[in-house]
């Protein structure tokens, strides 16, 4: 009961608790926040009070920005719970062998990212954590009040006692595993009739295809994408499949960085955590997230560089929030393409969404795409369209690819085509990237 309690406090401060006039009152109370935070945690983390160096908590701005590496290399002094990595991991990795997710370490739920960026990293959340998280991802994402009979369909690679933290009172929750056959999930789904359904865009996908094809019989009143980036391609299949927009929750190892209003604008959860720009191109408005999450104590996160590459949005959305609204989440740093310089002197960068901008331009028949950058010199792209139109569009998206790279005084590569392998985007264990880089700097 009182957990149960915990859940509704944090989903009514979250829904109406907080209504900041301005952009620059919601600054102040973040810095307010913040310092609070670190005063209580300071103590507690022998890795953070080293890494301030005698810094106190008003100068957290000037403490080190750290990353996944860093964060993993000093999780035993870094998590305040006394909980050791080959402790964390090996409860994770049986979890995840055994696909019972229920275990903890002295009640800290312990988690596994997906090693997308090539590093597996660790989540701890202790009850309370737990609980806040509830209440506070479910007055972000639910179509209805706490009050009203939901039924949550969550599909991921992995579950977690912090998902399952949402099935209480009127809202019952059911786990989805992403490596089950489509077929157990579309018997299952049709059974249960979620009203909720959040799953990777390469799941809701394949869960439209089955609706456009009546194989699957659901009519959910929100459809949420989550943990991969939604390309635009996706999005517009998705909301056919469905007959509705596709929502978006933004969250990963580190935190729940972000969710749709209820103009499906994607606004970062400045309410739980600040955003430090660091700006890739401002006259693009992209930008990697520096986080710092304020509420979580058992693996605290202070000035914590992503490696995802944001776009914000030019103009306020009209929800009227301050909180900073975005465009779109790009994909991640390590998948910006390189091109010699037409001028000599190296690679410039190019930014995910510029090279999927330039290949769906190429034609409106394109239903499946990936392009892979080999070398500076090579990008391999993977169609899916009609076989008359295939010639045509080969052309079309080389002299895209062509133009783009004139445009930003670069060398075009040599791009070879191949066949969409259905497996690409087959979920499961591996992220779909339909922009990505292989080649290390």
């Amino acid at each position: 009961m009182n957990e149960w309690l915990t859940v509704g406090r944090h989903y009514l401060l979250t829904k109406y608790g907080r209504n900041w006039r301005s952009r620059e009152e919601l600054l102040q109370w973040q810095e307010r926040q913040v310092r609070r935070h670190l005063r209580r945690i300071l103590p507690k983390s022998a890795f953070y009070r080293e890494l301030a160096g005698g810094l106190s908590a008003e100068r957290w701005r000037e403490f080190p920005v750290i990353d996944k590496r860093t964060m993993m290399a000093g999780f035993d002094a870094l998590n305040t719970a006394g909980i050791r990595k080959e402790q964390a991991f090996a409860t994770a990795f049986a979890a995840e062998e055994s696909r019972d997710f229920s275990p903890t370490l002295g009640g800290i739920t312990v988690g596994l990212s997906s090693g997308t960026s090539g590093h597996r990293g660790l989540f701890l959340a202790s009850p309370g954590e737990r609980m806040a998280w509830a209440g506070t991802m479910l007055a972000k994402a639910l179509p209805g009040s706490l009050l009203s009979r939901q039924r949550i369909a969550f599909f991921l690679r992995a579950n977690s006692n912090l998902y399952s933290s949402v099935d209480r009172g009127a809202i019952r929750f059911a786990y989805f595993d992403l490596l089950d056959p489509l077929e157990r999930h579309l018997d299952r789904l049709n059974e249960y009739r979620p009203t909720l359904l959040a799953a990777p865009p390469s799941m809701l996908r394949m869960l439209a295809e089955a609706a456009l094809q009546g194989e699957l019989r659901i009519r959910p009143g929100k459809v949420i994408s989550v943990a991969e980036a939604l390309d635009p391609l996706d999005e517009r299949y998705i909301a056919r499949g469905f007959g509705q927009p596709v929502h978006q929750v933004y969250q990963c190892t580190e935190g729940f960085l972000g969710a749709t209003c209820r103009y499906g604008t994607l606004h970062l959860n400045e309410d739980l955590v600040v955003v430090e720009k660091e700006w890739l191109d401002e006259s693009e408005r992209k930008f990697v997230p520096i986080i710092t999450d304020f509420r979580r104590t058992t693996q605290p996160i202070i000035r914590y560089r992503l490696d995802d590459i944001l776009t914000e949005r030019s103009e306020p959305c009209p929800c009227g929030s301050p909180m900073t609204a975005l465009d779109c989440i790009e994909g991640r740093c390590d998948d910006m393409f390189y091109f010699p310089s037409a001028e000599g002197g190296g690679l410039r960068p190019v930014f995910p969404d510029f090279i999927r901008r330039a290949i769906l331009a190429a034609s409106a028949d394109i239903e499946e795409y990936a392009a892979v950058q080999h070398s500076p010199q090579l990008v391999a792209v993977a169609l899916k369209l009609p076989e008359p139109q295939r010639e045509a569009c080969c052309g079309q998206v080389r002299r895209k690819l062509a133009k783009l790279c004139a445009g930003m005084s670069c060398l075009p590569p040599e791009v070879r085509f191949a066949e969409w392998d259905a497996a690409q985007r087959r979920p499961g264990a591996r992220k779909l990237r339909r922009i990505e880089r292989k080649f290390q700097l």
